[in-house]
């Protein structure tokens, strides 16, 4: 009498179909680390590993007796303390104040100038306009720094050509404004292709029915196209409102143009840069840093919560 084989699956020849997908959900998800994992070791390299160091310095300090010794939250007290700093963080939310809702109010009329498609040849002002963004911030900040000159430059010429006596861009009064002057210029074009894009994408049908209820085209801005981009401002005014807090290209260029007018702690940005290469603070410039990343985080969320519940 002979006795029945077992079945293949018995003898090993052949897996079970939930190991088999068990091996497949295994090698699925190795492969998905392979692929993001390049991506996460630059992102840990290039920006979580320096904030990481920045908070390591920011709890010590360099002393005259003991050397670099932990002192948690001394540096953190002191910055709050530091009227230097307040001066310098005042300044850049007026400049933010007044900067941003002139360029972003600029950079949408001209997007709807350009998708008015009353205006000939856009192709042609589109990049015209875009073009001072392409100019990088430094080259930026001379050309106009010998234009506000008053002896070789601009208007020196200007008010020695007409005899008339144009204030110095340069003093301390104006300077503020002339740095908000050139970084209008560099951006104006940047938050314009961001609007007009948002326009690009405005269905025509809607134009087409407002045309036939005989709406005009004021209407048609404030019923149809600013509703539409609205996202695209939100986004426009948060670019706008990191960028405000890191100023620091336009005042480090012209503060040898205009010593007496531009400090080393005329932002918070030149001032950590002041205090890490020229008073040698390394661990107070990294306290600064800190300081005021979280303040432009908060303030940047609000201004997202701002214009979501605006939107909704």
């Amino acid at each position: 009498m002979t006795t029945a084989s077992p079945p293949p699956a018995a003898l090993g020849t052949q897996p079970k179909p939930a190991k088999r997908a068990q091996k497949r959900g295994q090698k699925s998800s190795w492969s998905g680390w392979l692929f993001i994992g390049p991506f996460m070791a630059v992102f840990a390299l290039v920006f979580l590993a320096p904030i990481a160091y920045s908070i390591y310095l920011s709890f010590f300090r360099n002393q005259l007796v003991g050397g670099n010794g932990f002192v948690g939250l001394a540096n953190y007290a002191q910055v709050l303390q530091d009227s230097q700093f307040w001066s310098s963080l005042i300044r850049v939310v007026l400049f933010l104040a007044v900067q941003v809702p002139v360029m972003l109010l600029i950079a949408m009329l001209v997007a709807l100038a350009l998708d008015s498609g009353r205006l000939y040849g856009k192709s042609f002002f589109r990049i015209s306009i875009f073009l001072p963004y392409a100019v990088p911030a430094v080259v930026a900040s001379l050309m106009w720094g010998f234009m506000y000159g008053t002896r070789f430059g601009l208007v020196g010429n200007i008010n020695e050509a007409l005899g008339t006596n144009i204030p110095n861009p340069l003093n301390p009064d104006l300077i503020l404004a002339s740095i908000g002057n050139i970084v209008t210029w560099e951006f104006i074009g940047y938050n314009m292709l961001i609007f007009y894009s948002a326009l690009s994408v405005i269905p025509k049908s809607l134009y087409e029915a407002a045309e036939i209820d005989g709406a005009s085209q004021f209407r048609l801005v404030t019923a149809i196209k600013l509703p539409a981009i609205r996202g695209a401002m939100v986004v426009a005014a948060i670019f706008s409102v990191i960028g405000s807090f890191q100023l620091f290209n336009e005042p480090a260029i012209l503060q040898s143009l205009a010593p007496n007018s531009i400090s080393t702690y005329f932002t918070p940005n030149l001032y950590a840069y002041s205090l890490s290469f020229s008073g040698q603070q390394y661990n107070y410039s990294a306290t600064v840093a800190i300081v005021m990343g979280i303040i432009t985080m908060v303030i940047a969320y609000a201004v997202q919560l701002r214009g979501m519940r605006k939107e909704g």
